[in-house]
């Protein structure tokens, strides 16, 4: 590996560090995104209970708060939960916001290395094409040729392994955000009717 990463030339190193961060931001991303962890299966129960049962307390909407992200949605609604429907439901999307833009962190930046990865792959090719026009003599021509034309092709081929999961798992990482936004906007506007329904 290290022989290839020394034939590829220089620009291969930005490439491999633009791959160490894709591998650790979609290993951060896949432990944080799961499921139970943003939308705990049975916490709008509970929420429901705590309502009904009339225990609002300053501790109770933090504990909801530190739980997950639909525990800050639903503590937004709970917080408000005396307030007329649509400043109930206007603290809720404030939360939502919140909470969307925490899901979505760090997606920005594999999505750049998703896009960068090829253009730094294409640097590479052009340094090697260089490398093989700037060879001096005709002696050197055969080495020199092969040494361009190697850091071309390692750095167009490195650039693209990079670019193909990155753009995969931003892609997936993006569609999994918006599902939970989705899901934590409809458990919030079920809770909303609820209060609204049970006071009339």
């Amino acid at each position: 590996m290290l022989a290839i990463f020394q034939a590829a030339g220089w620009p291969i190193w930005l490439l491999l560090i633009a791959s160490i961060v894709a591998l650790a931001l979609i290993i951060e991303r896949l432990l944080y995104l799961r499921r139970p962890r943003i939308l705990p299966r049975k916490l709008f129960d509970e929420v429901v209970q705590v309502y009904r049962s009339g225990k609002i307390t300053p501790d109770t909407i933090a504990k909801l708060e530190a739980n997950s992200p639909l525990g800050v949605v639903l503590a937004a609604a709970l917080r408000n939960v005396d307030a007329p429907r649509e400043v109930m439901k206007e603290s809720i999307e404030e939360a939502g916001s919140g909470v969307a833009h925490t899901l979505e962190r760090f997606l920005t930046t594999l999505g750049t290395i998703a896009t960068l990865a090829p253009l730094m792959g294409l640097f590479g090719t052009v340094i090697g094409m260089i490398e093989i026009f700037a060879s001096p003599g005709a002696t050197a021509s055969n080495s020199a040729l092969s040494h361009g034309i190697s850091v071309a092709l390692y750095n167009t081929a490195f650039g693209l392994a990079i670019a193909m999961p990155a753009l995969i798992f931003y892609r997936h990482f993006r569609a999994l955000v918006d599902s939970f936004v989705i899901d934590m906007e409809q458990q919030a506007v079920k809770f909303v009717d609820l209060v609204h329904t049970g006071r009339q």
